[in-house]
C-alpha cells in the first residue's frame, strides 16, 4: 500500500531535529532506520502529519569512548556497531544480540537508537541496555536529560520519551573486572524476532560467580532483569548445578504473554532453560 500524505523534514543538527518536532503539527513520527516505521506507515497504521528523519544528523553516528563508558550514537547502524573495536571490547554483550538483529539488510539500515527507542519487548537489544545498567541522552526544546534504562522503558512499545523529545545517544558503562557475556535467543525462525531471549553479564572471582546481570527479552511489556536469579547467583559456586539451580528462578516476577508463537507458561519454561545456558556460556563453564 502507499502511506497517506505527509510533510518531510531532513534537519542536519540535533537542534533542528527538536525545531522541526515542534513544528511539525499534532502527529509527528521520527524516523530512523525507518525498518519499524515505514511499514506500518504503508498499512496506513500509522498516518502521521510530519515525519521528520535523522537521517542527516551526522552528530547521532558513531561510537566514542568516554573515559568510564563508551558512547553510541543514536543514529548508528546495527552493521556499524557490530564492525566497531570499542563495542567488541568493552561491550561484547551488545555486539553478540546485534548479530541476531533481523537479517544483513536490515542491520544495514536500521539502528541501535531506533531499536531501543521502538521499545519492542522482542526487540533484542533493550534487554542488554536493561543487563548493561545503559544510560540513554535524550534531547528537547528544554536541553538534554539523562535516562536510566532501568527507567526508559515504561510499558509496551512505551518510553521515558516526552513529547518533542530524540534519542540522541547511549552511554554503556565499561564494566570493572573481568566479566565474561553472552546473548542467549531462540525464535521460530531464523531472522525473526525472539521469542525468549537472554542477555548475560557474569563476574567470576576465586571459583566463585561475584556478579551477574541478566536481561530478559519478551518475557512481560517491557525488558526485564532476572533478579531472583541475579541474587542467587551472587557469592555462588561457579560451577553447572549452582548455575542450574539459580537459573530456575529466572522466571519469578516476570509476565509474559500468550500469542500464536508460545503459550506464557512455555515463555516461562524457555526463560530458566536460556538463562542456563547464558550464564554457562558467560560464566565459561
Amino acid at each position: 500500500m502507499i502511506p497517506a500524505p505527509f510533510a518531510y523534514a531532513r534537519p542536519t543538527t540535533v537542534d533542528e531535529a527538536v525545531q522541526a518536532i515542534a513544528e511539525g503539527g499534532e502527529d509527528v513520527k521520527v524516523m530512523a532506520g525507518g525498518q519499524s516505521l515505514i511499514p506500518v506507515m504503508r498499512l496506513r497504521l500509522a498516518a502521521p502529519e510530519t515525519v521528520v528523519d535523522l537521517g542527516r544528523v551526522a552528530e547521532l553516528r558513531g561510537v566514542r569512548d568516554d573515559g568510564d563508558a563508551i558512547v553510541i550514537g543514536a543514529m548508528t547502524t546495527h552493521a556499524q556497531v557490530l564492525a566497531d573495536p570499542l563495542v567488541r571490547q568493552h561491550a561484547p554483550l551488545v555486539a553478540a544480540a546485534t548479530e541476531t538483529v533481523a537479517d544483513r539488510q536490515t542491520r544495514h539500515r536500521g539502528t541501535f537508537g531506533g531499536a531501543l527507542a521502538h521499545a519492542d519487548p522482542a526487540g533484542d537489544l533493550p534487554a542488554c541496555a536493561l543487563a548493561l545498567d545503559a544510560e540513554l541522552v535524550v534531547a528537547g526544546l528544554g536541553g538534554r536529560r539523562t535516562v536510566p534504562a532501568a527507567e526508559f522503558f515504561v510499558d509496551y512499545l512505551t518510553t521515558a520519551l516526552e513529547e518533542g523529545e530524540i534519542l540522541v545517544e547511549v552511554r554503556i558503562p565499561k564494566l570493572p573486572g573481568e566479566w565474561g557475556m553472552h546473548y542467549e535467543k531462540f525464535q521460530r525462525v531464523a531472522q525473526a524476532w525472539s521469542i525468549v531471549a537472554v542477555a548475560a553479564a557474569v563476574r567470576r572471582e576465586d571459583g566463585h560467580i561475584a556478579e551477574a546481570r541478566i536481561g530478559l527479552t519478551n518475557m512481560g511489556p517491557t525488558p526485564l532483569r532476572a533478579t531472583a536469579t541475579e541474587a542467587a547467583l551472587a557469592g555462588a559456586d561457579a560451577t553447572v548445578e549452582a548455575v542450574a539451580a539459580a537459573a530456575g528462578h529466572a522466571a519469578e516476577g516476570t509476565s509474559p504473554s500468550s500469542d500464536l508463537n508460545a503459550q506464557a507458561d512455555y515463555r516461562q519454561h524457555l526463560a530458566q532453560v536460556l538463562t542456563r545456558r547464558a550464564v554457562l556460556r558467560a560464566a565459561g563453564l
